[in-house]
């Protein structure tokens, strides 16, 4: 047999079918699309802001709210009941001051998980001022025996209007969106009001009577915190802490 003749019979058809299987250049596969990064929760840090703040002048008096328009409310409190628009401690000092970073933080900080309870009992909201995290439940409780109604008045959150006529009602309630501050009013009872501070972080703080606040766990950094007060506005300040670093600062409002 001739060998030539039969390798030159046989090589064009391996060609072919090589061909054929698509033994040429083959275009390589498109990639997927990476997906979209998701942005994780970050840890708090070892630096914190504490401080005081005052107000100074002629402070107004408390006034006295009178209840008899609803003998549950009077038969619910003992003694004159005063309002909340100045929490005034010795040497000038104010409470119910909400202070909070307003600038620096960065990242995604999850809401906590225990809600936060606002209370009406004897026909007043507490707490008067208080903070939440964006996506954080707020459970609002009747504790009194008579009617009630929870009236959110936010700016860019939804509004809510809810009545509980009934005690020990409870009702549960998030905010989607940072705003500072949220104003709470019962339309049955017009001396009770509330506010509530929205943030994504938790970096944030109410002042007590003394005046004192302390903002714990940052991360260190550069901040801008601010200090709101219902009747008499806010204040700035900047800040700047490393790890395990407490920086002191103080607010003093002033009354004209």
């Amino acid at each position: 047999m001739n060998l030539r003749k039969v390798w030159a019979s046989v090589v064009p058809v391996i060609l072919m079918f090589s061909i054929g299987c698509g033994g040429g250049d083959t275009e390589a596969p498109a990639e997927s699309a990476s997906p979209e990064p998701v942005e994780e929760s970050v840890s708090t840090g070892s630096a914190g802001i504490s401080g005081k703040v005052t107000v100074e002048g002629d402070v107004p008096e408390a006034e006295v709210i009178r209840m008899n328009a609803d003998p549950v409310c009077v038969q619910e409190t003992s003694g004159d009941q005063l309002t909340e628009f100045f929490l005034l401690g010795e040497e000038g000092a104010l409470g119910n001051v909400f202070v909070y970073v307003k600038e620096g933080v960065s990242g995604k900080f999850d809401p906590p998980s225990p809600a936060v309870t606002m209370d009406q009992k004897g026909c007043r909201y507490n707490p008067h001022v208080f903070g939440v995290q964006v996506g954080q439940t707020v459970t609002i409780v009747n504790s009194d025996p008579t009617l009630h109604n929870v009236h959110a008045l936010p700016a860019n959150n939804e509004e809510f209007n809810m009545g509980q006529p009934v005690q020990n009602m409870k009702m549960d309630r998030t905010f989607d969106t940072e705003e500072i501050m949220v104003p709470f009013k019962c339309d049955v009872h017009g001396w009770m009001n509330a506010y509530v501070g929205v943030l994504s972080h938790p970096f944030f703080a109410v002042s007590g009577e003394g005046g004192s606040f302390s903002i714990d766990n940052l991360p260190a950094g550069d901040y801008v915190v601010e200090a709101w007060h219902e009747k008499l506005g806010t204040q700035t300040q900047n800040v700047t802490v490393g790890d395990g670093e407490k920086q002191e600062i103080s607010f003093t409002f002033s009354v004209s």
